[in-house]
């Protein structure tokens, strides 16, 4: 199985119990999440341990090892495993009929890199994943001591097309990303306290409106996800423009990739893989003194 060749050279350690009221809204975008896995290691390293915490998709996924505190857990895994095919293939298809083989993350690979649930689970600090309900075509929080944590963030990262939808409570749901991009909608959001918001494809990206064909085809019996889902990218357009101009304000801290991002959402090549966690990290490291200057103000 090949593993990024540089595996031994990630960071690893705990985060600090300081914390910093604030939040913290992950995007997602597939395996263009090890940007995101390396900002926030990077923070963690450095302390930056907020309070409130939104993740999307492969966000939703970075947003655990955030808040159990535990630097390069993720990237350790995605960097490791990519090309397992029980996580990322054929095994993963019969186990969870879809791309991603959660079955196998949340039991066989967490006994390799055991996570911090206890960390995870204190009530200091409040985390919450988006889903796309299929009925409805609307987004949905699940947030950390309400619900089955670990089935939420399969239902948030359940890649549409290829991924059979996931069950809770009796309703289906498909990546949290296929009604809003950016999870920044979460009435657990701490409204007035500053807000760290991090980006997995540079500032210049955006989407092509509307919907494929494809999508009428296979969710024609979801006329409500339908329209959601061609609404999405004309929002995320509109998102990311207002994002850009609070940033300029000085309203919220935004970070993005500091050059246009090569890795595709299925990407299988580990050196670009590592690349873009290692480009996280730096875009992170060269601003730390500014995000902690605006943390602070």
């Amino acid at each position: 199985m090949k593993i990024y060749k540089e595996i031994e050279k990630l960071p690893s350690g705990s985060a600090s119990d300081k914390l910093t009221e604030g939040n913290l809204i992950l995007e997602g975008g597939g395996w263009k999440g090890l940007y995101t896995l390396g900002v926030i290691d990077c923070m963690m390293k450095h302390g930056i341990n907020l309070t409130v915490v939104t993740g999307v998709s492969a966000g939703a996924l970075s947003a655990i090892g955030y808040v159990s505190g535990q630097i390069g857990w993720g990237a350790r895994i995605d960097l490791t495993y990519r090309h397992d095919k029980n996580y990322c293939g054929i095994g993963a298809l019969k186990r969870d009929k879809g791309i991603t083989g959660f079955s196998y993350l949340f039991h066989d690979i967490l006994n390799k890199l055991p996570l911090d649930e206890q960390r995870l689970y204190t009530p200091d600090r409040k985390l919450a994943v988006s889903a796309t309900n299929l009925l409805t075509g609307k987004v949905e929080y699940f947030e950390k001591g309400k619900c089955d944590l670990f089935r939420s963030v399969q239902a948030s990262a359940t890649v549409p097309f290829v991924s059979k939808p996931v069950m809770i409570n009796g309703v289906p749901y498909l990546d949290g990303g296929c009604a809003e991009k950016i999870p920044l909608s979460w009435q657990g959001l701490n409204n007035g306290k500053k807000s760290v918001v991090v980006r997995t494809r540079e500032l210049s990206y955006r989407r092509k409106p509307g919907a494929s064909k494809l999508t009428k085809i296979l969710y024609r019996k979801y006329p409500n996800f339908i329209r959601s889902f061609e609404n999405v990218n004309g929002e995320f357009n509109k998102t990311v423009d207002l994002l850009e101009k609070q940033a300029e304000n000085g309203e919220i801290f935004l970070i993005a990739p500091s050059k246009p991002v090569e890795v595709t959402r299925f990407d299988g090549d580990m050196d670009k893989l590592g690349d873009l966690y290692w480009l996280g990290w730096n875009d992170m490291s060269a601003r730390v003194d500014e995000l902690k200057g605006y943390l602070n103000q």
